[in-house]
């Protein structure tokens, strides 16, 4: 079957689409699950984060190309995680990084301000 020009240039253009979401995918993988000792936790972790990244790649190239998979799809997909690693990865971190912080300073003073008023009430003055 020929595939029109056009046709191609989609599949192109949305399997190194697809490897970028991968990419962005991992960075905020890589953040949620930091530094971890547990060898057995890991391989878990990673075995579910592909399962998920590769069913959100299928939904979206199923989507946008209609799943029309090759081996060059695959290719493209590498060579757009590459890519994303070793161009936006370092800056899209550092913007992750800076937003975790701002989220989590937030809900820690929003804990702290909610929970005030908790430990006015309970607070045993016999402790001292």
């Amino acid at each position: 079957m020929i595939v029109p020009l056009v046709f191609q240039f989609k599949i192109l253009l949305f399997s190194i689409l697809a490897g970028f979401i991968t990419g962005i995918l991992f960075d905020f993988y890589r953040i949620i699950r930091g530094y971890n000792n547990n060898k057995v936790l890991v391989i878990i972790e990673d075995f579910l984060f592909w399962i998920l990244a590769s069913l959100i790649v299928f939904i979206f190239l199923l989507y946008t190309n209609y799943a029309f998979i090759g081996v060059y799809v695959y290719l493209y997909i590498i060579l757009g995680i590459y890519l994303h690693l070793k161009i936006f990865s370092r800056y899209l971190l550092k913007i992750q990084y800076s937003l975790y912080r701002i989220i989590a300073k937030t809900f820690r003073l929003l804990f702290n301000y909610l929970s005030y008023p908790f430990k006015l009430i309970f607070y045993d003055e016999n402790k001292k």
